[in-house]
């Protein structure tokens, strides 16, 4: 293990702490005083959806008992069932493409709507995996093709802003809707963040935000990723009478619907990356960068371009990036995710190059694809290392393979349910 490796793992669970739900909620709660207060003889109602779903009910429960407020009832919808919490409703749902669970769960959002009163107060909380968690298709949509949409996009190597711009249109509670379900009451947006930008009419596709695209926006994105010809017939007729003016718009910027919604609360990558700058300071490394450029695009390009600018910087220095990667499957490919794939490239490049260098790639989720990882931790021997143990890197990345190399390299950083959600962490030193 290289001497950084112990320092880069503080760093990075810095900027998970620092995106914390429950840090999340406490600091909305005190964002917001002056709603509450103005709403404090009405009932309180906790809707939380996403995988921060529990953690962030739990600390608006917290929240609300420390402030005398009443809390009337609520929802949870998360991965799995979570421990009992009291008052609330739990659910869970289907990630990362909806199923059954999902389209229940999005009934049981429908009837707790139905339950909330004029001017009561809603504290929403909102965190990644919302768009699937509880997705149900709108009328018109089959709910298969809703499923296979969700695959399609995911599976395409599509942005997650774009997959969301697309997969909220034809989502019962995205673009806006729930809003509208809403509106007579007044509600409080906690949102944590999982997109690039932290747009909130893109975090969890933006249940009570308007949507700013029409529907020819939509096609092009469709257009531009390849996937027109591809996309299920009930959604594509969908959105073709939408076009058309057959079928409602989604609900735009200055409908009355959204006269109630508080402006959100947002947590997400930013928080994190500027505590994990804070650490690496305090660990001595200078200078601290702090790339203001989401990272986005195809993960082992990344990868490739993170290694050179760790090999340019001085000794002693970090770099540190922010966002989320994306992986085209080849049509025989194996396990691993972006992380992964980020990671491995690296270290490919740092080896060629020849940099006392480290790099540590994880998912602030604690989940990276579908291999049992969160990322990994890559350093100058790392290559040298998985092919010492067998395996071969460079068919690896090719094959989107990575975890089976990292693994040989001794470089995996073990999957774990973090209770969060915003983006990946992207880390780099240069060995003093």
């Amino acid at each position: 293990m290289a001497p950084s490796h112990p320092t880069l793992l503080r760093i990075f669970e810095a900027g998970l702490a620092a995106a914390s739900p429950t840090e999340a909620v406490r600091r909305a709660f005190q964002e917001r005083e002056v709603t509450l207060e103005l709403g404090r003889d009405r009932p309180h109602w906790i809707l939380a959806v996403g995988k921060a779903a529990p953690a962030m009910a739990a600390a608006a429960l917290e929240a609300c008992a420390q402030r005398g407020l009443h809390v009337a009832g609520g929802l949870v919808v998360g991965t799995s069932q979570a421990p009992v919490l009291s008052l609330l409703d739990q659910h869970p749902g289907d990630h990362p493409v909806p199923g059954v669970r999902s389209r229940d769960a999005a009934d049981r959002v429908a009837a707790f709507a139905d339950r909330v009163g004029r001017d009561d107060v809603v504290l929403a909380c909102i965190s990644g995996g919302t768009s699937s968690l509880i997705g149900a298709p709108i009328a018109g949509v089959r709910a298969e093709d809703l499923s296979s949409l969700h695959a399609l996009l995911l599976g395409a190597g599509v942005p997650i802003g774009r997959i969301n711009a697309v997969r909220k249109r034809f989502s019962r509670w995205g673009a806006g809707r729930l809003a509208a379900a809403l509106d007579c009451a007044r509600v409080i947006p906690i949102l944590l963040a999982d997109v690039p930008n932290e747009d909130p009419s893109m975090i969890g596709s933006g249940p009570f935000s308007p949507d700013p695209l029409e529907a020819w926006h939509v096609e092009r994105i469709l257009r531009d990723a390849g996937l027109a010809i591809q996309v299920p017939l009930s959604v594509a007729s969908t959105l073709g009478a939408m076009r058309a003016e057959a079928v409602a718009e989604t609900p735009k910027p200055g409908s009355e619907v959204f006269a109630r919604v508080e402006p959100p609360f947002i947590v997400g990558n930013s928080a994190a990356l500027d505590a994990a700058a804070g650490e690496a300071s305090r660990a001595g490394y200078a200078p601290v960068l702090l790339s203001h450029t989401i990272l986005t695009g195809d993960a082992t390009a990344a990868g490739r371009v993170i290694a050179h600018a760790i090999a340019r910087a001085r000794p002693g220095s970090c770099l540190i990036w922010g966002g989320e990667t994306t992986v085209r499957l080849p049509e025989q490919h194996g396990l691993g995710g972006r992380c992964q794939q980020l990671a491995l490239s690296a270290a490919e490049t740092i080896a060629d190059v020849g940099v006392r260098a480290s790099v540590i790639a994880a998912g602030t989720d604690g989940h990276d694809g579908p291999a049992p990882s969160m990322g990994a931790l890559v350093d100058a021997a790392s290559w040298r290392k998985s092919r010492a143990a067998g395996a071969d890197p460079g068919r690896a990345l090719r094959r989107c393979d990575a975890y089976g190399a990292l693994l040989a390299a001794d470089a995996i950083l073990p999957a774990r349910d973090t209770g969060t959600n915003v983006m990946d962490i992207v880390v780099a030193v240069r060995e003093r």
